[in-house]
């Protein structure tokens, strides 16, 4: 299928832009097809051996300088430009979470217990079919675009583990700016595209505590020293601490989702373990956490006589978009999809990304593009991760075309 070749350098850059879905759109077939064949074969993790042979086919006839990752499957692919100049990079990520699908799809997974229900399938298509759009424009490209297709989001720190092997030198030249587009099931319209500068999603780390009691038979207490209420009593003293020791305009969110003691109701245990999940908005906030959570844990297990050990896991870190970057990204946009396509986020989402780890690196934007189907309310739509969420291939012309307007808008600016 031919890409449309006639805009020329001297078009008015919002004409050459608008363009782009245009030929995004002709392109849909092809990109919802690959779309179809990564989700029935969703995969986990770092090692994504079908998914990458998908990709690495789906590139195939791109003249790319396309390489594969040494501890996980991924896929790097260098299109370069007609002239030298700087780099932007790309993401897409690749891998599929534990969940049963129930979205009544033809396409579903093949895979029991894995499902695409984060969308990444559409940000691997849409990322090959942003490749194809910017291929069709090489002439008018001066530098490189590093195509980012990476495992192990969905906690597995797939993006740091890219880092380390280089993702960033790939092109040879200094990456400037990087951009990635993660779909929604719900929230937004249909093809709306949503972001905001500074934090726009939180970071996330993992606490995990235990408490030290002394078991005994559950009709003498005080014979015992009894892990549990202790253990109840952290539970909510956390929700206190997060409310007094915090600001409330950055806050911190902490929930406690594993509360594990015992084996039968007169019996006091020895120990009993608590886990919970902790989100930040901020660095100086997300720096501060650890040491307060294992003080409180440690002090309210102490004033029962008892000992807590606090093991806190670092997760992923905040992502942070840059203000010109978001600027860019509403801007093209507009150009790209219309002026009623773009939303001002209002505040930041609790959830995480690992994403996070290259905008440390490089100033870019990540931004979320609507993929609730026509017919559902996007206000009460199955959100990602539920087994019945459910993203409509629309999104793949929005996506697409987004990622390689904001490419060739960054690298027309030169270095």
């Amino acid at each position: 299928m031919a890409l449309d070749e006639t805009t020329t350098p001297d078009e008015h850059p919002a004409v050459a832009l608008a363009a782009l879905r245009d030929d995004a759109r002709r392109e849909l077939p092809r990109t919802a097809a690959l779309r179809h064949a990564l989700h029935r074969v969703p995969e986990r993790g770092l090692d994504l051996p079908l998914t990458q042979g998908l990709v690495l086919d789906a590139l195939a006839d791109l003249d790319l300088e396309v390489s594969t990752g040494r501890a996980l499957s991924s896929v790097t692919a260098v299109l370069r430009g007609a002239r030298p100049g700087p780099a932007v990079l790309l993401r897409g990520d690749m891998d599929a979470l534990p969940v049963t699908e129930e979205s009544g799809e033809p396409f579903t997974s093949q895979h029991p217990g894995v499902m695409h229900a984060c969308g990444h399938d559409l940000h691997v298509a849409g990322l090959v079919g942003a490749a194809r759009l910017l291929a069709a424009r090489r002439e008018q490209i001066a530098g490189s675009v590093v195509l980012m297709f990476q495992p192990g989001e969905e906690g597995e720190h797939g993006a740091r583990l890219m880092l380390e092997e280089g993702v960033l030198d790939a092109a040879g030249t200094p990456v400037v700016a990087a951009y990635g587009v993660h779909v929604m099931a719900s929230t937004l319209p249909l093809g709306v595209v949503a972001s905001r500068p500074g934090t726009f999603m939180a970071a996330s780390d993992t606490v995990r505590v235990t408490v030290q009691g002394r078991g005994g038979h559950g009709s003498k207490p005080y014979l015992a020293a009894d892990p549990v209420p202790v253990a109840a009593e952290m539970v909510l003293a956390l929700q206190t601490m997060v409310t007094r020791q915090f600001d409330v305009f950055d806050p911190v969110v902490l929930t406690v989702g594993r509360v594990e003691a015992g084996t039968k109701d007169n019996i006091i245990p020895d120990v009993a373990h608590l886990e919970a999940t902790v989100r930040t908005f901020s660095a100086a906030t997300h720096a501060a956490v650890p040491e307060r959570v294992a003080r409180l844990c440690e002090h309210v297990a102490a004033a029962h006589g008892m000992r807590a050990t606090v093991e806190y896991e670092r997760g992923y870190p905040v992502t942070a978009n840059d203000a010109d970057e978001v600027a860019r990204a509403r801007r093209v946009t507009h150009d790209v999809l219309g002026a009623d396509a773009w939303q001002d986020a209002p505040a930041p989402v609790p959830g995480a990304e690992d994403f996070s780890y290259v905008l440390q690196q490089v100033p870019g934007a990540f931004v979320f593009v609507g993929a609730t189907p026509p017919g559902e309310d996007f206000r009460t739509a199955p959100y990602n991760h539920s087994p019945r969420a459910r993203f409509d291939d629309e999104a793949l012309v929005a996506g697409s075309a987004v990622l390689a307007a904001l490419a060739l808008d960054r690298l027309a600016e030169g270095s």
